[in-house]
């Protein structure tokens, strides 16, 4: 029975698989035009459809907006009942309908057509009467449903989602959507925590610990609890770090020293400490100190080996970025 219901869940991705391989080998010229549309829009796109697809709606709204392109779902049964109010000049329309016959969306068209609003359809059906009153028609046909009764939408949704998900990718590219535009719109959860730079978590000014190459073991000692990060910036009459003192290189000198109280800095220090740039994102922090098994990391200035902050792994775990 095990092997029987795993051969019909490889046979429904299976289905799905052609499905996309299908729509990817079928995408032409319309796709760019759809995209210049898209791009030349100084509105917001409305995304509409009912049923499962209205549902596919949602998510290519969502993605649009979250990758720089502000979007909102009309659901076309409520659009007749007052929700055009959503739709204005300068915006684009973008109708999702595996049939292109839904009556819900097709009573929405004469009024993007009163407004000037262009309209991309996503169909299957591209002679379809959406298909036909589009501006640009995409065609998302499939060989046939995942559903063994041919009759619930499955691959169909999935390469409606699929190339929604190719034009708000395109779009993002073709913008220069960069990461920071991306934290911008993501600040909360788990996203925004893994957009965090390291600048935005790092002790900085009065609370970064440093001292001369020539400091003795006592004053060293006294920045490093101080400051409480375990350790200090050792930096020259330039202000360039030159090293680091951990608590672990204390020990290790206390160790080996045969008078600790000839003992400074520089005879405690690791030179050429592993080190992370302020812009860099606290992920990147997370693996090179994982990678290196070491608790802090110096930030320097961009291009310098000016020391502008300390970034210690309790910063991340508070931070919830590990």
């Amino acid at each position: 029975m095990s092997d029987e219901r795993l051969s019909r869940a490889r046979r429904v991705l299976d289905v799905e698989t052609r499905a996309l391989s299908a729509l990817r080998d079928r995408l032409d010229g319309r796709f760019s035009a759809a995209l210049e549309l898209l791009l030349a829009c100084r509105g917001k796109v409305i995304v509409t459809g009912v049923g499962k697809s209205g549902i596919v709606c949602r998510k290519i709204a969502a993605t649009l907006s979250s990758t720089g392109t502000p979007a909102v779902f009309l659901h076309a049964g409520e659009g007749s009942h007052g929700d055009l109010g959503t739709v204005a000049r300068g915006d684009v329309m973008i109708a999702v309908s595996n049939s292109g016959e839904v009556g819900e969306v097709l009573r929405l068209l004469p009024v993007a057509k009163r407004l000037a609003i262009p309209l991309v359809a996503i169909t299957g059906k591209p002679d379809s009467s959406l298909g036909r009153a589009a501006d640009v028609t995409l065609d998302v046909s499939v060989p046939e449903e995942a559903c063994p009764l041919g009759l619930a939408p499955t691959a169909s949704t999935t390469a409606q989602m699929a190339l929604g998900d190719a034009l708000a990718v395109a779009l993002l590219e073709e913008r220069g959507f960069s990461a920071d535009d991306f934290a911008l719109l993501h600040p909360g959860g788990a996203l925004g925590r893994r957009l965090l730079r390291v600048e935005d978590l790092m002790h900085r000014d009065a609370a970064l610990p440093v001292v001369r190459p020539e400091a003795s073991l006592q004053d060293t000692l006294l920045e490093i609890t101080s400051k409480r990060l375990g350790v200090t910036g050792v930096v020259d009459e330039a202000g360039m770090l030159v090293g680091i003192v951990t608590d672990g290189d204390l020990r290790r000198g206390l160790e080996r020293a045969a008078d600790i109280r000839t003992l400074t800095a520089r005879d405690l220090m690791t030179r050429n400490p592993k080190t992370i740039g302020a812009t860099a994102l606290a992920a990147q922090a997370v693996a090179l100190m994982e990678r290196h098994s070491i608790t802090s990391l110096f930030v320097l200035v961009d291009g310098t080996r000016r020391p502008a902050g300390v970034l210690h792994l309790h910063d991340l775990l508070r931070a919830s970025v590990v």
